[in-house]
């Protein structure tokens, strides 16, 4: 065994024993994560929104922040993300699922595009992705935390920071006059509420710092899903586009149909997808592929700039 295989050998062994212990805390990490959630949204209704001006007006939004945040959290770890050796999951029907503007349409959103599909499934039976997707001539996607974010799921799991960030950006804004209170700097008021003002103040510097932490990491997963590519291809079109210019090439993602198509596709709205509502009212929806076929550039096969053979490929993993 060659000294690299031996380094690389043991990197794997070491991921996985990472992906245990993660695995093992996840729930936990999921049960704390729903304790404060659920106590930051207890001391916004209690102190914050229900002393709004003009209630009739102002508390519906913030509701409706509420509402989204709780449900997309609930789907992210409720529904399964998807495997490869899994049939294709089919639409469900009830009150949280969306119904498509055009239900004999299955692929109107791509029509005109070229389609490239996954021939067989790996024995490791990778989550179908599309942030970390399995697609023809990459890589498949590196095994993830108790591999809990896939195809079916990942939608919710950016739609849950999304208004994981605007909630905590109002309530940031919003609560302001109530952390003078709670601080005791304003005399001329008492704590008058139900949420103990130490409670409170705990839950609005959290507020404030996952605004700036989720607000980042969720800025970089919709500028990888508007290029067009998983936190893998990332990587690896890094690597693509020095060796294409080394021979006086330019790399081309056959993936990247553009950013605003891009971002329509995720998210699987428009004319021939789903209303835009969907973007609002926290409903389920099925994503514009199957996780087996995936839209390109029209004219494109491949990605342009790479040649075959010269695509980064993970090693097969023993038993």
């Amino acid at each position: 065994m060659s000294l690299p295989q031996c380094v690389f050998r043991c990197f794997k062994r070491l991921e996985r024993f990472g992906d245990r212990i993660t695995g093992a805390a996840g729930p936990y990490f999921v049960g704390l994560a729903i304790i404060l959630i659920g106590a930051a949204i207890v001391c916004c209704l209690d102190v914050v929104i229900f002393n709004l001006p003009w209630p009739w007006l102002t508390v519906p939004p913030c509701l409706l922040i509420i509402v989204n945040l709780a449900t997309h959290y609930y789907l992210v770890c409720t529904t399964p993300p998807g495997f490869v050796n899994e049939p294709p999951a089919q639409p469900g029907s009830g009150l949280l699922w969306a119904t498509k503007r055009d239900p004999r349409s299955q692929r109107h959103l791509t029509g005109t595009l070229s389609w490239s599909y996954l021939s067989r499934p790996r024995a490791e039976d990778p989550p179908l992705s599309d942030m970390q997707q399995m697609r023809a001539e990459v890589r498949p996607p590196l095994p993830r935390v108790n591999q809990c974010v896939g195809l079916y799921n990942e939608r919710h799991f950016v739609l849950f920071m999304a208004y994981l960030v605007i909630g905590s950006f109002w309530y940031s804004v919003l609560g302001w006059p109530y952390l003078m209170d709670a601080l005791g700097l304003r005399f001329d008021s008492e704590w008058a509420y139900h949420v103990p003002a130490v409670l409170y103040m705990v839950m609005y510097m959290l507020s404030v710092v996952m605004c700036l932490a989720v607000g980042t990491m969720l800025a970089w997963h919709l500028w990888s899903v508007a290029q067009g590519e998983t936190s893998v291809e990332n990587h690896d079109h890094e690597h693509y586009r020095k060796v294409a210019k080394t021979r006086g090439e330019t790399f081309v993602n056959s993936y990247d149909l553009g950013k605003w198509k891009n971002l329509k596709l995720f998210f699987n709205i428009g004319p021939e997808g789903y209303s835009w509502t969907t973007l609002v009212l926290p409903l389920r929806i099925q994503p514009y592929t199957d996780g087996r076929s995936w839209a390109r550039r029209p004219g494109h096969d491949r990605h342009h700039g790479v040649r075959q053979g010269e695509e980064l490929t993970d090693e097969e993993e023993e038993g």
